[in-house]
């Protein structure tokens, strides 16, 4: 058996790709930016300039960028730190950096076998398979160019790990220390994460985390299971229990398809007419405080709020949180141990870290996980 204390700690990967949504940086990008979005729906483009309002309201620029820049730095400065030579690039689905550009980029760099870090913890279409077909697209790409095509493989899902849950926690008790202090042991804490259709929903995960009748799959399951853990942290934090329930926001699409309920508006309002004293809001779902998080909550469910008189707070996401930079060369090195063990070249499988009741996520995405709508070319797994 090969002595493991002379191998890189990251081998077999040469490379990570930070791989995200990307946003408009002005307004001019806006409506292209949309258009990117929305390919192939044929939406128009007076209809873009509408949805595109709220970007303008920020001067045209989402803070999905600059928070990815944030973490890249956090990433790079963790691994050098911990001795872990791993080089992190970044790459878009929507806006520059492109990926199909980043991935060139990395072939151009002598890299073979890339690891992938997408900025969406759970299991859904929207948030591992498309990024995943976006993969196998961009490889395509470099393909008909001729060029050298890497191994791109993708970090298993994050939402229950330590480094992505305690941040979580603590940004919790940091908004609830922020409501009025009469109010703060009665407050409500409304977890929050996008909403999708209830079909996408019920097929999220492996096959056999599938669901029906809105039942909501992998995705609503992983949500409660991070939300439950939130909960007893604050718990043993505070001692007091603070009344919860997941939620939704961000809904697109056409009214007449069925999306996972209740909005945060509808349930603020549902919660003052209970006589809830205040309401923190926890965003779950994102990993950063991006233009859904800025516009939906800090701007529609914030002013809902202040019409209903309820006091509300924000905990923030975790980006570029030390801890999650940990999170994610954790994940690095455990991804790399298991192949090397796969491979004959490890006496032991690593140790997978995770809370909750779910247990870590695989690998691999399995045949029949998260599927789209109609079959396309995915990368990073079985189908």
């Amino acid at each position: 058996m090969p002595d493991q204390s002379v191998q890189p700690a990251a081998d077999p990967y040469d490379a990570l790709l930070l791989l995200s949504f990307g946003g408009p940086e002005g307004p001019d990008d806006v409506v292209p930016f949309l258009e990117n979005v929305t390919r192939g729906r044929g939406i128009p483009r007076e209809r873009l300039k509408e949805v595109g309002r709220h970007y303008f309201l920020f001067g045209g620029v989402s803070p999905i960028n600059a928070q990815n820049r944030e973490l890249l730095h956090a990433l790079r400065k963790d691994f050098a730190e911990h001795g872990l030579d791993l080089p992190v690039y970044w790459g878009n689905r929507n806006w520059a950096p492109y990926l199909t550009d980043t991935l060139r980029e990395l072939a151009a760099d002598g890299h073979r076998r890339i690891l992938t870090l997408a900025t969406s913890a759970y299991a859904s279409y929207s948030g591992c398979r498309q990024y995943r077909e976006n993969l196998a697209d961009a490889l395509a790409a470099l393909e008909g160019e001729g060029l050298p095509l890497p191994r791109v493989d993708k970090l298993r899902h994050y939402f229950n790990h330590p480094g992505f849950v305690r941040p979580m926690v603590d940004t919790t008790l940091a908004a609830l220390a922020e409501l009025p202090e009469g109010r703060r042991a009665g407050a409500h804490l409304a977890f929050t994460t996008h909403s999708i259709p209830t079909a996408a929903a019920d097929t999220s995960g492996p096959v056999a985390a599938h669901t029906e009748d809105g039942e909501g799959g992998a995705y609503v399951a992983q949500h409660l299971d991070v939300a439950r853990l939130i909960v007893d942290a604050v718990r043993e934090e505070t001692g007091v229990e603070h009344p919860w329930r997941l939620v939704y926001q961000s809904r697109s699409g056409a009214p007449h398809i069925p999306w996972l309920e209740p909005d945060i508006c509808d349930h603020l309002e549902e919660l003052h007419g209970e006589g809830a004293p205040a309401v923190v809001m926890v965003p779950i779902g994102f990993v950063s405080d991006h233009m859904e998080v800025k516009y939906d909550l800090d701007t529609e469910a914030t002013a809902k709020a202040a019409e209903l008189g309820l006091p509300v707070s924000r905990a923030s996401t975790v980006g570029a949180d030390p801890r999650f930079a940990a999170c994610v060369r954790d994940l690095v090195l455990e991804r790399a141990a298991t192949e090397r063990f796969a491979e004959g070249r490890a006496a032991t499988a690593p140790v997978r870290c995770a809370l909750g009741a779910l247990g870590p996520s695989h690998d691999v995405c399995p045949v029949g996980c998260c599927p789209a709508r109609s079959p396309r070319p995915a990368a990073a797994g079985s189908d």
